[in-house]
């Protein structure tokens, strides 16, 4: 059984659900099998040089065992803010290697002139004269900002990150309960599918994002504790011991490591640790970034950076992405169904 919604029909998928773009994450082969799976992948471009970019596309396309004149049935998400920080050329060749693969959908976030990127890529989309243009994703935290992504930079999709979101995001983005309605509420009716981010861990959450009043849900958190996912055995096994109360949106890892060009207003959620307490009490930044340095090589869960969200507790183990998305499917068509002994018909 399928589930039918206006983001299922776009993409040609049988469940509404994404899994997100996670720098570090987020390679070919987690992308790759979610979509066989009947949803939908993205890998990450994140800190990624063309090459290494290149070669993860290549593992996707080869689990899919594709021509390289194929469409590839993934996405990739890039970082807005790296692209723009780059000389053009460098953007535009990084962006160039998604578009070369001819992937189906590319994910923006995190910048001030996403509009100059969605540009380029429909250029080169009319300029290959493709019959089946690259679907653009942009990622909100902000009515305000839904509203221009729909109404002047007309993208393919609209995901809305809450607050509850593992990874980077706005720590001003209202909770994904808040943030799904009021959108919908500003825009008109059926223009733009909506996808809803943020601490969504198992089909339950699925089921009542989509009666809510979205067309598809996006998991991160839930996707990085795959067998596919870059992150490290000891990052999984945090994940796997992590409690509801185990997350804190903070900067202390981005200052810990240097990663400090994000755009003002964001921060990340991660699972709380010494490096985290460390910052809160001021000790100071050299001897926090050695910490932390030596606690990424030792897989130390105390220092090392683990990202997630609220949902995390959730988690109970480790398993392939395909497991995750049947999984998710399931249950979600199960609780459409015990949602209908709540309507009488009168």
């Amino acid at each position: 059984m399928s589930i039918n919604t206006s983001f299922t029909r776009l993409l040609g998928i049988r469940t509404p659900v994404v899994a997100a773009p996670m720098a570090g994450a987020s390679g070919g082969a987690l992308a790759a099998q979610v979509t066989a799976a009947g949803a939908f992948g993205f890998l990450a471009a994140g800190y990624l040089d063309p090459e290494s970019l290149q070669k993860e596309l290549a593992l996707a396309r080869g689990i899919f065992d594709l021509a390289a004149s194929d469409r590839l049935p993934v996405g990739v998400g890039y970082l807005a803010w790296k692209l723009e920080k780059s000389m053009d050329a460098e953007a535009e060749e990084m962006l160039a290697v998604a578009l070369d693969n001819h992937v189906q959908a590319i994910w923006l976030a995190f910048g001030v002139r996403i509009d100059k990127w969605i540009r380029y890529i429909r250029t080169y989309d009319e300029s290959h004269r493709r019959t089946d243009p690259t679907l653009i994703f942009v990622q909100v935290s902000s009515v305000e900002d839904a509203v221009v992504a729909v109404k002047d930079w007309k993208v393919d999709v609209l995901v809305a990150q809450g607050n509850e979101s593992g990874g980077h995001g706005y720590r001003a983005a209202p909770p994904l309960l808040t943030l799904v309605p009021s959108i919908l509420q500003a825009l008109p009716e059926g223009v733009t599918p909506l996808l809803a981010a943020g601490g969504l861990n198992d089909g339950r959450h699925v089921a009542s994002l989509l009666i809510l009043g979205a067309d598809g849900v996006v998991l991160g958190t839930r996707f990085l504790a795959t067998t596919e996912s870059l992150y490290t055995e000891a990052q999984k096994r945090a994940l796997v011991a992590a409690r509801s109360g185990s997350t804190v949106r903070t900067m202390a890892f981005d200052r810990a490591r240097g990663t400090l060009e994000w755009p003002e207003g964001v921060d990340g959620r991660a699972l709380y640790n010494s490096t985290v307490k460390d910052m809160e009490e001021g000790v100071d930044i050299h001897i926090v970034k050695e910490k932390f340095k030596k606690g990424v090589q030792d897989s130390d869960p105390d220092r090392m950076l683990v990202w997630a969200g609220t949902g995390v507790d959730l988690i109970s183990g480790v398993s392939d992405a395909k497991d995750i998305v049947q999984e998710l499917h399931d249950v979600a068509v199960e609780r459409f169904k015990v949602s209908r002994e709540f309507y009488t018909g009168n």
